[in-house]
């Protein structure tokens, strides 16, 4: 058993700093690479790309980067984790494959596939035995919006990962997993924690809730942001663990940036839960062990539930939304009167929307109420106004109502920007439970 290891994030979304993992892999010593590239509406995405590609569904930026530092991680025995297969794990896995191919690495590279996140298939067949997948916020039962379901995927959690590094994976490639079980698994198969080992597994959960984001910083005192450097977790095999980062990068680790990550999308800080625990986040010590290095440290966990989360997407009506630039001298007053013609002429109309918000982008968008009132002497205002519903129709119609504003309205129009406003399609978000039981991840590994 190692008595160290170094685990470093290179990715926080799909479309992060590029240059991020490969600046990981080749500016220090590392042991693995964990990339997260998932969020709830990046599966929809995906499935909407696969709908129309058979061949899509998956990070596409995960097969370039790869070809780039396969050979290194190779050479040094660098492992990597990642959920870049989205709603296709396969053909994720078979586009690296064929990278390696490229590279020369036949023989010496060994790909694990995790799969068994996407329930589609089976959600009829769960609804039938009473399975009502219920959601989270509202408890509505996901029969209520059956026919408009995109996607459905479990957040699976490490073992399956785990599975696939003791069966000597080197990429380990996953759909909708949860992002701190791809830095827990890591720390499960070198330290060899059960997984009812819950303080240890509750520490290898909050490290990786750490580093899931990679780079999130205080930005006005922090020194070379253009080349801020990745998290690193540097672990022990007691479950206390450093954060800190490859010497000679941008930015710093501090005591107070550890801690805006630690309270980053947390609940009840007493329970975090995951498919692998409950993490007690209230237990948690911080203290600096040097210059970009802070240890963490007194972390407390409790058993896992016996249900998994589902992500479900659904199609929710429409959207659109439209811009005008008003320039100095009275723009906000400008945009105001703007605002109120539209709403009268789309009254005028009869068209009916669920909603209808309007901003002043530079008097008040971003704080509302709190942002007082605006000067008269603001040098320029846009206008946005959104709308939403059901009705195709009454959306397409008003985005064709922008545009003779700028004639037909308030003097001092700087910029259409973006030109007339696109229809879009809403997805919306349904968080529901599954029991364990209903669901069984697949492993599988293969030679390259």
């Amino acid at each position: 058993m190692k008595q160290k290891i170094r685990i470093a994030a290179g990715q926080g979304f799909w479309g992060d700093l590029p240059e991020a993992p490969v600046r990981q892999v080749e500016g220090g010593p590392i042991d693995y690479l964990m990339l997260d590239y998932l969020a709830e509406v990046t599966m929809s995405i995906m499935q909407k790309q696969r709908s129309r590609d058979p061949a899509a569904g998956y990070a596409k930026d995960f097969v370039p980067l790869m070809k780039r530092i396969l050979p290194t991680c190779v050479e040094r025995n660098i492992r990597v984790t990642a959920n870049a297969g989205g709603v296709n794990v396969e053909g994720c896995a078979a586009a690296v494959r064929e990278v390696a191919l490229e590279l020369g690495l036949a023989g010496n590279l060994r790909l694990g596939l995790v799969t068994g996140d996407d329930i589609m298939p089976q959600l009829d067949e769960f609804l039938s035995r009473g399975i009502e997948l219920r959601n989270m916020d509202t408890g509505a039962p996901l029969s209520s919006v059956r026919d408009r379901i995109q996607s459905a995927n479990i957040y699976l959690g490490a073992a399956p990962m785990l599975e696939a590094l003791n069966r000597g994976a080197q990429v380990v490639i996953t759909g909708r997993a949860t992002d701190t079980g791809l830095t827990l698994a890591p720390l499960m198969h070198e330290f060899g924690w059960a997984p009812d080992d819950w303080n240890r597994i509750a520490a290898g959960t909050i490290a990786g809730h750490i580093i899931e984001c990679g780079c999130q910083y205080e930005w006005r005192s922090i020194p070379n942001l253009a080349d801020v450097g990745f998290p690193i977790v540097e672990a022990n095999p007691d479950g206390t663990f450093v954060i800190t980062k490859h010497e000679r990068t941008g930015g710093w680790v501090t005591i107070p940036s550890v801690k805006e990550q630690l309270v980053y999308e947390m609940g009840d800080p007493h329970e975090y839960i995951t498919p692998d625990c409950i993490a007690d986040f209230a237990s948690v010590r911080l203290e600096y062990e040097g210059r970009d290095r802070v240890r963490v440290f007194g972390i407390e966990g409790r058993p896992a539930t016996d249900t998994f989360k589902v992500s479900i997407s659904y199609s929710a009506g429409y959207k659109a939304v439209g811009t005008l630039v008003y320039s100095w001298p009275d723009a906000y007053d400008k945009a105001q009167a703007a605002d109120k013609i539209l709403r009268t002429r789309l009254d005028r109309l009869g068209l009916k929307f669920d909603h209808m918000l309007t901003e002043f982008v530079g008097a008040n968008a971003t704080h509302g109420p709190l942002a007082g009132k605006p000067s008269a002497d603001l040098p320029e205002v846009q206008l946005r106004v959104g709308v939403r519903g059901e009705d195709r129709t009454a959306i397409e119609r008003f985005t064709k109502e922008i545009a003779p504003l700028v004639l037909t309205g308030p003097p001092g129009v700087t910029g259409f920007a973006g030109g007339r406003p696109k229809v879009e399609e809403i997805v919306a978000y349904w968080p529901a439970l599954i029991p364990k039981r209903e669901i069984v991840p697949i492993v599988s590994v293969i030679e390259v």
